[in-house]
């Protein structure tokens, strides 16, 4: 099973990679993380990227998911589809995106990274949590303008890694064989509610679904 993690800047992609790599090894399933390629670039280069130097950043992240080894569960933390919604957020450039929609159809199922978690500065990368936002925004519109399902983690700690895993059983249970099997859609699809994708008022939502109910 490929397994997608996608979200903006310090929404916990990294660790919610390292969490499903030890639950599935702890189920018996052999699991491998494959790292994010623009982290490494920038730490590298002590900058980000050119608006040139993108393709080669998405095309480097791919080949490195085709060059994993066999094993049950993948998980890509970011896919060449993150670098082409930043190349188009902050850059103007959307030439990535039919690259990287070719290759996330080689994913099972698209996990995106919930706004929940406070954001931290660290490093030439985070840009604020302004520019969080709105990079969640543009992500969740092109997975939903391009028919692609995918399932929004929220939590703290552990319940991150669960609601996580939650997501995978529910798509293993019924089968899903990857992104391009979305049902044909009459109309656009809508996340929680047909009025918008607000990042604060789900998370509200999933405050309450996750506090324990009253007594």
């Amino acid at each position: 099973m490929k397994i997608a993690i996608l979200g903006a800047e310090c929404t916990g992609k990294t660790t919610l990679a390292a969490q499903l790599a030890a639950a599935s090894s702890l189920r018996g399933q052999s699991a491998q993380a494959v790292g994010e390629v623009l982290r490494e670039w920038c730490e590298q280069h002590g900058r980000t990227p050119q608006a040139h130097e993108q393709m080669a950043i998405a095309q480097a992240q791919a080949q490195r998911e085709l060059e994993a080894g066999a094993c049950d569960v993948l998980l890509a933390d970011t896919t060449p589809l993150m670098t082409a919604v930043y190349s188009d957020m902050l850059l103007g450039d959307s030439s990535l995106y039919p690259f990287a929609l070719a290759h996330h159809a080689r994913y099972d199922l698209t996990l995106v990274m919930g706004l929940d978690l406070p954001w931290v500065a660290d490093g030439i990368q985070r840009d604020g949590a302004l520019v969080q936002a709105q990079v969640d925004a543009r992500l969740r519109a092109v997975l939903q303008d391009h028919g692609i399902r995918f399932s929004v983690v929220y939590g703290y700690n552990d319940q991150r890694g669960a609601c996580a895993l939650m997501a995978i059983d529910q798509a293993t249970a019924r089968g899903v064989r990857g992104p391009q099997q979305a049902p044909e859609r009459t109309q656009r699809w809508q996340w929680v509610c047909d009025k918008c994708s607000d990042a604060q008022c789900e998370h509200q939502l999933f405050t309450a679904l996750l506090s324990p109910a009253p007594s």
